[in-house]
């Protein structure tokens, strides 16, 4: 006889799966049931798509009914999914910043130094962040900040985003001049940029 973690698993590698119309498109979702599940619920998995788990004292007719009144939601985190299709994910983690921001910023102050070489910018107080959304940052008065997302990312992405940051200590701006000062370090900017675009940041 399997154990309640083991049906569990059992119960949870064997969905089901359906097609439901919501709102006038056709969505695939499967049905799981658990033991520990208490109500139904629905989450959207990168992978596996539209999952609903149904505790198991509840009747899978309950299912539908609940889709529909959620479609609305469904279909905008549907549409959201399919739009990070072959994307890297990068999840914000306070244990992973804590754990990478010593080693972000030594590598940070290394390639500033070897690039600055050549630049000679005046900069301020160079600082690692969790951001949410960007790589890097140069504020007006000279401060140069760095996601300790940065681990993630290969050696030339790292470098095009410590050029980018220090060119704007001349030039506080995207303007032809701000590229010229880094096409001067990076040639290939424009295809690390585009590579960058693969990489989103998600709340854990």
């Amino acid at each position: 006889m399997l154990c309640d973690d083991a049906f569990d698993r059992y119960l949870h590698k064997s969905p089901v799966k359906h097609t439901i119309l919501l709102n006038g498109f056709a969505t695939a979702y499967s049905v799981r049931h658990s033991r520990r599940a208490r109500n139904l619920r629905i989450t959207i998995d990168p992978t596996r798509g539209l999952i609903a788990t149904v505790p198991l004292a509840q009747h899978e007719q309950t299912v539908e009914p609940f889709l529909r009144k959620k479609a609305r939601w469904i279909l905008k985190y549907l549409s959201k999914a399919k739009r990070l299709e072959g994307k890297t994910i990068i999840k914000h983690s306070k244990r992973e910043y804590e754990k990478n921001k010593l080693f972000v910023l030594k590598t940070v102050k290394e390639r500033i130094a070897f690039f600055n070489s050549f630049y000679k910018f005046h900069h301020r107080m160079i600082r690692i962040r969790n951001q949410t959304s960007l790589w890097g940052s140069c504020t007006r008065t000279g401060n140069l900040q760095f996601n300790y997302k940065l681990v993630y990312l290969p050696k030339r992405s790292v470098d095009y985003i410590v050029v980018h940051e220090l060119c704007h200590l001349k030039e506080h701006n995207h303007s032809q001049r701000f590229w010229k000062l880094v096409e001067k370090m990076i040639p290939d900017y424009k295809q690390i940029r585009r590579s960058l675009r693969q990489y989103v940041m998600q709340e854990g």
